[in-house]
């Protein structure tokens, strides 16, 4: 229960600072910013009409009661594109699989304080993980297997003490598994076939990070 007082108290603390309509336009303007990113051959973002106020009437947004987006539910969609900046204004976005997103994890995500899950897998980023979502405090699934992720697992992580699920699988990561904090109970199918990462678990030890 203690998680869940945490994101009460939260958006408690945001809600007054901002009115429903200029909180759904600034999330407006993050929506539309992201279209202008992504290419969209079936259309499916074609509801995200810009001279609209409010983004909850559009497809594939899911708001609450006070307009704000908690939900972006693009999976499986056919898109392809970047992620940029802007999205840290969304601040309960939650879901962004199976696409075809490449380019790098905005390290912006790391504001976003309310955020519950994260799923980025499935898709082509690159880079590192940002060291970024040490910030991120409710967070309590973190999947971003299947990407084209380098460089070792951010040791910052191991503070996300409400982290349930984990999953760095079939990226090009290095170093050395954390074992501190919420990494001590996740099992050795999270990190599987990133062939130069290593652990207490895996046969074959080498260096602190080898090959980084």
């Amino acid at each position: 229960m203690a998680p869940l007082s945490v994101i009460s108290l939260s958006l408690c603390f945001l809600l007054p600072l901002l009115s429903p309509a200029i909180s759904t336009n600034s999330e407006g303007n993050a929506l539309h910013a992201l279209r202008r990113r992504l290419s969209d051959p079936t259309n499916v973002l074609q509801s995200w009409d810009p001279t609209l106020v409010n983004p909850c009437t559009w497809f594939h947004v899911t708001c609450d009661s006070n307009n704000h987006v908690i939900r972006l539910d693009l999976g499986n969609s056919n898109i392809s594109g970047t992620l940029g900046p802007e999205l840290a204004q969304l601040q309960h976005l939650q879901e962004l699989y199976k696409n075809d997103i490449s380019g790098e994890i905005p390290k912006e995500l790391g504001n976003l304080k309310n955020l519950v899950g994260l799923d980025l897998y499935g898709n082509r980023f690159e880079g590192e993980i940002p060291k970024s979502f040490s910030g991120l405090k409710s967070l309590r699934f973190l999947r971003l297997n299947n990407n084209n992720l380098t460089g070792s697992i951010p040791r910052e992580l191991t503070a996300l003490s409400n982290l349930k699920v984990f999953d760095v699988s079939n990226n090009d990561l290095c170093g050395t598994i954390p074992v501190d904090g919420p990494f001590g109970m996740f099992s050795m199918p999270s990190y599987a076939n990133n062939m130069r990462l290593n652990g207490p678990e895996l046969k074959g030890l080498v260096p602190y990070n080898f090959g980084c």
